[in-house]
């Protein structure tokens, strides 16, 4: 080979491969900014070689947010709790519950402030209780409250966003909040916490994060989505292995927390309020192949408690199990 034919080739191989790279699909991977074990495929690009993708992870401060922002188009793959994806789907929102990021236990509690005299569900009447409006943790408090037989117009419930509860925590504004971590902590420092999601699913209201992704994005791009649910299945089951090495030196924390800006040291237990699912777990009647009519019992209280206009008959159309059962099987 002659020097200037293998100067052509180098430089035809080096064009090709930045011609790839500038041909790589951008996706951006919503999620709401909790510390688990998925957030370390944030911290490399272990998920962009698997997929082909390039990627930017966008965090949301609630559902509605991430429902909008996939509405547009702009966000075809994303965290979103069971709440808004009931609101999703019941809007026709075209998109596929796919697979379980976390159940939410204790990491979605109602927090009530020392000098509130709140030690009860029931002590909520005349109070003012923020939470993010449409959000899980919203879902949990209307469960809370219909389980004590209250109304919504028995308390003064107040829309905001994390970080504007925090603030108005800190103000004095607020007597209790339903929220979730890291806010949790921040406000449990003069605050108690009353009663967790754990509980309100056991009174007949489980909440969820769940992956949810663009139908038609999905059906062109299975292979990608596939290999998507193995990395999470991953880094899942690493945590799953030994729950208790994942300490706030470790090195998986210390991951977490400078990925999301969470203390290392409350990384553990945030950990702890959440039950992370193996895939293979997954696609069982009890989890996605029993999905939609679990979708359908949370839109029908969304009715009745007048967050949407309407449920839909039937919600088989936005759940899919085939995308985690592949994962699994690989």
């Amino acid at each position: 080979m002659t020097s200037t034919f293998k100067r052509l080739m180098i430089g035809a191989a080096a064009l090709a491969l930045t011609a790839g790279s500038a041909m790589a699909e951008k996706i951006i991977i919503g999620h709401f900014g909790n510390p688990t074990p998925m957030q370390l495929l944030s911290t490399s690009d272990e998920l962009a070689k698997a997929t082909g993708w390039e990627i930017e992870w966008r965090k949301f401060d609630a559902g509605t947010d991430v429902i909008a922002a996939m509405a547009s188009g702009d966000v075809v793959l994303s965290e979103l709790g069971s709440s808004p994806v009931a609101i999703g789907a019941s809007s026709g929102l075209d998109i596929q519950l796919i697979a379980y990021s976390d159940v939410i236990g204790k990491a979605e509690s109602l927090i009530a402030r020392n000098e509130s005299g709140i030690a009860s569900v029931a002590d909520l009447k005349g109070k003012t209780v923020a939470v993010p409006i449409g959000s899980t943790a919203h879902y949990s408090l209307m469960g809370a409250l219909q389980h004590e037989g209250l109304s919504e117009a028995d308390v003064n419930i107040v829309g905001m966003k994390p970080d504007d509860i925090a603030a108005a925590w800190g103000q004095g504004s607020i007597d209790a909040a339903w929220i979730w971590q890291p806010v949790q902590s921040e406000i449990l420092k003069t605050g108690t916490l009353v009663v967790g999601a754990d509980q309100t699913a056991e009174w007949g209201f489980p909440t969820y994060d769940g992956w949810v992704v663009n139908k038609a994005f999905a059906e062109a791009n299975t292979d990608k989505v596939v290999a998507f649910l193995k990395a999470v299945d991953k880094v899942n089951g690493m945590y799953l292995a030994n729950p208790a090495a994942w300490t706030a030196d470790s090195a998986e924390v210390k991951a977490l927390a400078a990925a999301t800006g969470a203390d290392p040291a409350q990384v553990p237990g945030i950990l702890e309020g959440f039950t992370f699912l193996p895939m293979a777990e997954q696609t069982g009647e009890a989890w996605l192949a029993g999905a939609a009519p679990k979708i359908k019992t949370t839109a029908d209280f969304l009715v009745k408690a007048g967050r949407i206009d309407a449920a839909l008959d039937d919600y088989t159309g936005f759940v899919n199990p085939a995308y985690a059962a592949a994962a699994a099987a690989q």
